[in-house]
């Protein structure tokens, strides 16, 4: 079922499989809210993310699930339509339009994302996970809250606190060697439970209010499973508003999904790669099913991905293993779970974030110049300014400012010199010459005084665009003659000489479009 693994490898996937589901569990149940669905809705979206997206997905450490950039959408789009029915359905469309942007291999689109907006989209999305942990780590609501003392709950931070240092040292200290097998998420989640039962036993005032804690719905019989089971309403496929709002969610899960994916490839440390085309085609099938059981929508997600890796996930098995967990533990352990205090969870993400926007990471790219730093720290800015998306594009705005700019500079040269009592200007073409430099190498051009000798060198140039031909041919046939410039050419199809008096030459090249 899962590429025919050895049970080495499965056995091997359990431990970051129930790290995933420790942090997946609390963000299934939060975006669900944030998104104005039943909470429900978010874990029925995270089983199917782990179990049909992780059995049929090529990708080995990626998980899925609801995703956080698209709350705000979803919670608009419940808004507009008046009923999550309706956006179910448009749930299920944005499924369809995902399978047909696979077929059409639209997945080649995240080769395009350069290296410095993806990590920028890592670090942005690291740094946006420590900030929402931080009213959980102080019991508060928001961050505001935190300012007046007397709001702030000391259990929730002596358990951080306490989780921080397990997660910290669990790996370091030689006796914990003997239960490595045990990850430092599940002690963490242990010791939080035992904490606070403790202090409810001892009626402590640090004892953790109900509010501060996981909140699953319990099940009493059979029936009450399959009651959660919400289903689209088939008239929302006539309506148009449904459409648009399941045009939208394809196309904004498909690039979180791809760039997620291609920043997943990087953490993975086998580095694999992923079949993106693939996998729109199983995110499509992912979210036409959460769609028709009442879950939300779905992406491949940074957060239980880098989750995955950290714990030592290298097999897709941890991302089904992860599902598996979600559905058995809402179903026959909502009790434990409400035990869990929502502080030690965020301890783990603390870690996460950490990890994915530490300074080594910033210094990286300061180290490798402007070109990389500034789309890098902008994407970075952008994305806990505003949103994924939206700091993706901008990010990408300003790697393509950037590589004009280079193409602009790099694609000719003017030198100029003195032979023989007589001014010489050398212009050197590279290796490509696009229609972005025809204005100034025009420029350039016209500069020239009169009586002067204009070499043109293109042994490098490979391809030159049509307009940029033209301009030269002009200048060489009109312009050169006005001024009597003696022109050479060296390196296009054959070497050619103009003066003023002669006749119009037209020049050979070897590539245009």
């Amino acid at each position: 079922m899962i590429n025919n693994m050895s049970f080495a490898a499965l056995k091997k996937s359990v431990a970051p499989g129930l790290v995933v589901f420790l942090v997946a569990l609390p963000l299934c149940l939060g975006i669900a809210l944030a998104s104005g669905a039943p909470p429900i809705a978010g874990i029925i979206s995270g089983v199917i993310g782990g179990i049909v997206v992780g059995v049929l997905s090529n990708s080995n450490v990626s998980v899925s699930g609801p995703a956080a950039g698209l709350a705000a959408i979803i919670l608009g789009a419940i808004t507009e339509l008046g009923s999550f029915q309706l956006f179910l359905a448009a749930g299920v469309i944005a499924g369809v339009i995902q399978i047909v942007l696979g077929l059409l291999k639209s997945g080649t689109i995240a080769n395009y994302f350069p290296s410095s907006v993806i990590e920028g989209m890592l670090a942005g999305i690291g740094l946006v996970i420590l900030i929402k942990q931080i009213p959980l780590v102080f019991g508060v609501d928001s961050v505001g809250d935190i300012t007046s003392f007397a709001s702030v709950q000391m259990g929730t931070v002596i358990i951080t606190v306490v989780s921080l240092a397990i997660l910290l040292l669990w790996n370091k200290m030689k006796w914990t060697k003997k239960v490595s097998f045990l990850p430092a998420a599940l002690i963490v989640v242990v010791v939080g439970i035992l904490l606070n039962q403790f202090w409810i036993a001892t009626e402590s005032s640090l004892a953790i209010e109900s509010s501060r804690l996981v909140s699953i719905p319990a099940f009493d019989s059979l029936s009450d499973i399959t009651s959660i089971f919400v289903f689209p309403d088939w008239a929302g496929f006539t309506n148009p508003a449904v459409w648009v709002i399941g045009g939208t969610i394809a196309i904004v899960a498909s690039i979180e999904t791809l760039l997620c994916i291609e920043a997943t490839d990087r953490l993975d440390p086998l580095k694999r790669h992923t079949d993106t085309n693939r996998e729109l085609k199983v995110q499509g099938l992912g979210n036409i099913l959460s769609s028709l059981l009442g879950g939300l929508p779905m992406t491949s997600v940074v957060v239980r991905s880098s989750a995955n890796v950290n714990a030592g996930g290298l097999y897709k098995a941890s991302a089904v293993i992860h599902g598996i967990f979600l559905l058995v533990a809402v179903v026959s352990l909502p009790l434990v779970l409400n035990m869990i205090p929502l502080a030690s969870l965020a301890a783990v993400l603390i870690l996460v974030g950490y990890n994915l926007a530490k300074p080594a990471v910033v210094m990286h790219f300061w180290h490798k110049g402007y070109t990389q730093f500034i789309p890098f720290i902008i994407t970075f800015i952008m994305v806990v300014a505003t949103d994924l998306l939206v700091g993706v594009l901008i990010g990408m705005g300003v790697s393509v400012l950037f590589l004009l700019i280079g193409n602009v500079r790099k694609a000719f040269s003017m030198n100029r010199s003195i032979k023989e009592e007589q001014l010489v200007y050398t212009l050197t073409l590279a290796e490509e010459v696009s229609f972005l430099n025809k204005t100034a190498i025009k420029n350039r051009l016209y500069q020239l005084p009169d009586n002067c000798h204009l070499s043109i060198d293109a042994k490098r140039m490979g391809y030159i665009h049509i307009d940029v031909l033209e301009l030269i041919e002009n200048f060489i046939n009109e312009k050169a003659k006005e001024k009597n410039i003696l022109i050479t050419t060296t390196g296009f199809h054959k070497e050619i000489k103009v003066s003023g008096d002669q006749q119009n030459i037209i020049l050979s090249h070897r590539k245009t479009i």
